[in-house]
């Protein structure tokens, strides 16, 4: 990573592509260009199958092979680059209306997207909360497009991958059988859901029906680390993100319970309903952790949902040296949280784990003739996904979930979850050690927020972290820690190691130097 990184042209790809005079490929097996993308119509019906399957075969082979040498070398790659002048205009088209060949859209896709994707496969980027992915789900998400399953419902092995998924999840966070999981966009979609479940857990199933009008205004807690995605969660469920109460933390960025206590209290008193608790295990500025038992205590004395956003924190529950930092998360009514962050599974795969099914279901659940139940066949089953959410047409999000867990077990991904908070404690000693920066929050988990020590902290910060991403050397981010830009490095890569750490020590070292920045 010393130096800068220009370089535009993906390593993988010898040779040059011309896509504009029709020159030939030099990577296509075939030595030309495919010229026909589907099947000649036959008796009046045209298919969208290849006209030519070997040379499809070939081509996407090469393809393939291009994608996990990419994934091989991303060390020797920028980890972002901007698209030159003109590039990203070359993606801007009307409509198309007649077929390609296959080698000339994938020879578009590597000149013209690969190469200035968002960066989180590069052990350097630090910035925000992106999971890293691997070459194995690269194949399991090629594997589900191939399979093309509609996973919203019905009896095929779709749906008992994912009931599988829940059964484990069921284990990890030590739920009853009862539970139901839900595969979902994100934590953002899973914590909008479980809010829902909580919200006609207060009011009854009726809610769904006759709405809000004439139903006690309720009232949900959170800290004030809380990530944004719960107040919007207020604004869509109907009941208003002004009754959202934001907590303040300690120190340490950790809801104080006595706070929470009170506020409770005091709602209660002026005629307001409260109805949910939300913690966070892992909190998105800084990594802190709520106190999650004692969280869960004042929720059962005061019947309240107990509900925590754990989008990458809750998956610590695999390691047993960092399960204790969320000691209490198996005490909640529900559970969100991403694979594609700690789990390294490719984008997207978020979850929601609801304990008790049942309430989970009378949530969503409508019955409409079209997904009329069976004894047997394709229609049979009792509880779909669909029942579960808002989703009728689903991916099969569930397969690279199951690959990876089959494939490296959940040992190996609490052993790379370990490795992601030693880097950052390691990352915070060099921080403290180093003369010119400084720590400015706790170190929880795998998140580092610092300031460089110079008479314009904040504004040196930015340029900081600008330079970084232009040079292609790292990717961390800024936050506001009370109202002063501070730089973040949030640590999710499996490939990320103490060496790369060093290395973006002296580089962010090389970066102040560069830009004249004194402390």
């Amino acid at each position: 990573m010393a130096g800068k990184h220009i370089a535009v042209q993906d390593p993988a790809i010898s040779g040059s592509l011309n896509l504009t005079n029709g020159n030939v490929l030099p990577w296509h097996p075939a030595g030309r260009m495919s010229t026909t993308a589907t099947r000649p119509a036959k008796d009046g019906f045209e298919s969208l199958d290849p006209s030519d399957w070997n040379e499809f075969r070939q081509v996407s082979h090469a393809a393939l092979d291009r994608m996990i040498e990419h994934l091989r070398s991303i060390r020797t790659q920028p980890v972002w680059q901007a698209a030159p002048d003109g590039v990203l205009d070359r993606l801007h088209t009307p409509l198309p209306r007649s077929a390609r060949g296959i080698a000339d859209v994938i020879g578009e896709f590597d000149q013209l997207i690969k190469p200035y994707a968002t960066g989180n496969l590069h052990p350097a980027f630090m910035g925000w909360v992106h999971g890293a992915g691997t070459p194995a789900g690269m194949v399991a998400e090629m594997l589900a497009a191939g399979l093309n399953m509609n996973c919203g419902g019905r009896n095929h092995a779709g749906t008992e991958i994912e009931k599988q998924i829940t059964c484990w999840m069921k284990e990890v966070f030590g739920f009853p059988d009862r539970a139901s999981g839900l595969f979902v966009t994100g934590t953002s979609m899973a914590n909008f859901l479980g809010l829902i479940v909580a919200r006609n857990a207060a009011l009854g199933t009726d809610v769904r029906s006759k709405g809000l009008a004439g139903t006690p205004q309720l009232c949900a807690y959170a800290s004030n680390g809380v990530h944004g995605c719960i107040a919007r969660a207020m604004q869509m469920s109907g009941i208003g993100s002004n009754f959202l109460r934001l907590v303040p933390c300690d120190e340490a960025g950790a809801m104080r319970i006595d706070l929470l206590e009170a506020l409770i209290e005091e709602d209660r008193a002026g005629g307001l309903k409260p109805f949910l608790v939300v913690g966070t295990a892992g909190s998105v500025d800084i990594g802190a952790v709520d106190p999650l038992e004692r969280m869960a205590d004042v929720a059962a004395a005061n019947r309240l949902w107990f509900h925590v956003d754990g989008a990458f924190g809750a998956l610590a529950v695999l390691s047993s040296k960092l399960r204790p930092l969320i000691a209490g998360i198996e005490r909640a009514d529900s559970i969100g949280f991403d694979f594609h962050k700690w789990a390294h599974v490719p984008y997207d795969a978020g979850y929601l784990l609801v304990k008790d099914g049942e309430t989970h279901k009378q949530a969503f659940a409508a019955a409409n003739a079209y997904l009329t139940r069976a004894e047997t066949g394709l229609a049979a089953g009792d509880v779909w996904p669909c029942d579960l959410g808002p989703d009728l047409s689903r991916g099969f999000r569930a397969l690279k979930v199951w690959f990876t867990l089959q494939l490296f077990g959940a040992d190996a991904l609490a052993r790379c979850i370990e490795q992601n908070c030693r880097a950052a404690g390691y990352l915070e000693q060099r921080l403290r050690a180093s003369g010119a920066f400084s720590v400015a929050a706790p170190v929880k988990l795998n998140i580092v927020c610092f300031t460089v020590n110079s008479d314009n902290p904040g504004p040196d910060n930015r340029r900081i972290v600008e330079s970084l991403h232009v040079s292609g050397r790292a990717a961390p981010s800024i936050t506001l820690l009370n109202g002063k830009a501070v730089i973040r490095c949030a640590i999710v890569n499996h490939r990320t190691t103490l060496a790369d750490i060093d290395r973006f020590v002296a580089d962010l070292a090389d970066t102040a130097r560069e830009l004249a920045i004194e402390s």
